[in-house]
């Protein structure tokens, strides 16, 4: 096979010009070998899964204690999403996964070992559960943020869309052989086939190597808790992520409602065994995958945020139709329904969020998503648990796609980011600061302020394109920003904003994109000449000798 897009390093080139197409990031040998590798570990996670649902309705009969297994699987995310996306950030994206991969290998072993020895109550399932959780929260950003390493940008919708595809796969795959392994071999099995499915992903992220780091990584590394900041900080003013982050709100938190429940539909409402669990499971697997073959061209069609409707539309149906399934036949509809739902809404809103993050920021700005989504996630599954305890199973469905039907009302003026993708790469034009003498990096706060001159007929145009510059400002790492018309002289107006460090600051210019810039070109349009740029930092009297 020709060679297309790896060098030593493992970073694609890019193959040649050719229409585009769903499958373009399997061309890639490094993303199509560990696309593989993963749909074979996803398939023991599934397993996994579906295994631990069955297992504690024989534990416990109780719909809240049932429940907390999605609650378990989900909190970690919520929980230590953010200081892993900071991990990612801070750290060798390649190493931080290979060691987490081998950490769960042996913590699933462990498990598997103990449900072998019949030594697993409820209490212990859900603390393991946990545990393992927290494994996957670590490595969840750092494994989404590596896909623009596999692939070029022109390939990166495809890659996320190749991966929805691959675990959806695996969803039909797990559950679907869990209850016949269950069934013939026990229930210890499928913990033991899940402990070693990840051996194929360990094998290709050694053998990978990652793309050197660029010339731009000559700052010191951020601190934890301010990379922390940064990146709560990045989600809070970036207007497209936010839009993200809401439509995820207003999806997960219903939609959580089958996940969490349906082991006790299968074993309360449609008096089913492991078998038909597992058989559901694959059915919202199938639907999935069927609904990723249409994904393009329902795209095309009606465009993300239409798409997004449709999935919110058909998750509150199948949620209905959860609440009357008494029969098998009902079920397996709710669930291919709630697979072709999931997997428009999931592929459009990942899409959205990889496409509006620049590299410097990627591993938190997905963190952020990942916490919104498994945090919603835990509360939807905790809170729909808690209704069908006290109301019944019907209710609690039906509660719930009442609530899809008015989140879908709810959010629709947050708009997710279509059309072709901003230019996130690092402009690097502003200039470097003048210095009269050298400063310490961890001096501070830091005062900059822009001077421009303002035709009094440009004013308001002026203002008004300095809206999204204030963003961008805050976004970048400033906490505070203001512009200012001097009294006597109205034409003349001062930008300011300040930073905690100079290292901080200097930070700021590293993070400009090229979108920025033109949003800076823009507002230049409305000023005479260029600006003018001073930098101050707060003065602190010097110490005395003695």
């Amino acid at each position: 096979m020709a060679q297309r897009t790896a060098n030593v390093a493992g970073t694609p080139s890019a193959p040649a010009a050719r229409p585009p197409s769903a499958w373009d990031a399997l061309r890639y040998p490094v993303f199509r070998s560990l696309w593989l590798a993963t749909v074979v570990s996803n398939v023991g996670s599934w397993m996994y899964n579906a295994a631990s649902g069955w297992l504690m309705t024989s534990l416990s009969p109780s719909p809240l204690i049932v429940s907390l297994v999605q609650v378990a699987n989900s909190l970690p995310l919520f929980l230590f999403a953010l200081p892993a996306g900071a991990l990612a950030d801070m750290l060798d994206k390649r190493r931080l996964i290979l060691a987490l991969e081998v950490l769960t290998t042996v913590f699933s072993a462990v498990f598997a070992l103990l449900i072998t020895l019949h030594a697993v109550s409820a209490t212990l399932l859900l603390v393991f559960i946990f545990v393992l959780g927290i494994l996957a929260a670590l490595e969840a950003p750092a494994w989404q943020a590596i896909v623009p390493l596999l692939v070029p940008e022109s390939a990166l919708s495809s890659a996320v869309a190749v991966n929805s595809v691959g675990v959806n796969i695996s969803r039909v795959l797990g559950p679907a052989v869990t209850g016949v392994i269950i069934a013939g071999l026990g229930i210890a099995a499928p913990f033991w086939l899940d402990a070693f499915s990840n051996a194929g992903v360990i094998g290709v992220i050694f053998r990978w190597r990652t793309p050197p780091r660029t010339a731009l990584r000559t700052l010191p590394a951020e601190r934890l808790m301010g990379a922390i900041r940064a990146g709560v900080r990045y989600a809070r003013y970036n207007h497209a992520l936010r839009a993200t982050l809401v439509r995820a709100v207003g999806f997960f938190l219903f939609a959580s409602a089958y996940w969490a429940l349906l082991p006790l539909v299968v074993r309360s409402q449609l008096q089913g065994g492991p078998a038909l669990y597992g058989t559901l499971l694959a059915a919202i697997g199938a639907g999935a995958v069927g609904g990723a073959l249409f994904l393009p061209r329902m795209r095309a069609r009606v465009g993300a945020d239409g798409l997004v409707v449709l999935g919110e539309a058909g998750t509150a149906a199948a949620l209905v139709l959860f609440g009357l399934a008494h029969q098998p036949w009902v079920a397996v509809l709710a669930c291919l329904l709630a697979g072709i739902s999931w997997i428009g809404v999931l592929a459009m809103l990942n899409v959205s969020a990889q496409t509006v993050l620049p590299d410097w920021v990627r591993g938190r700005g997905l963190a952020v998503y990942v916490t919104v989504f498994f945090g919603t996630m835990t509360i939807g599954s905790a809170l729909w648990g808690l209704l069908a305890e006290h109301f019944g199973l019907g209710p609690a469905h039906y509660v719930a796609a009442g609530g899809a039907l008015i989140a879908l009302w709810g959010t629709r003026r947050w708009k997710l980011r279509s059309g072709p993708a901003v230019d996130l790469t690092p402009s690097m034009h502003w200039p470097p600061p003048v210095l009269a003498e050298g400063v310490d990096k961890d001096a501070g706060p830091v005062l900059v302020t822009i001077e421009y001159q303002v035709a009094a007929e440009n004013r308001e145009a002026f203002l008004a394109a300095l809206v999204p510059l204030a963003y961008e400002r805050l976004r970048d790492g400033a906490y505070d920003w203001n512009v200012f018309e001097d009294t006597a002289h109205p034409e003349r107006m001062i930008e300011t904003f300040l930073s905690d460090s100079w290292l901080d600051h200097l930070r700021q210019h590293r993070r400009v994109t090229r979108a920025d810039r033109a949003v800076e070109d823009h507002l230049q349009r409305f000023t005479r000449g260029p600006p003018r740029i001073t930098h101050y930092i707060a003065a602190r009297p010097q110490r005395s000798p003695h």
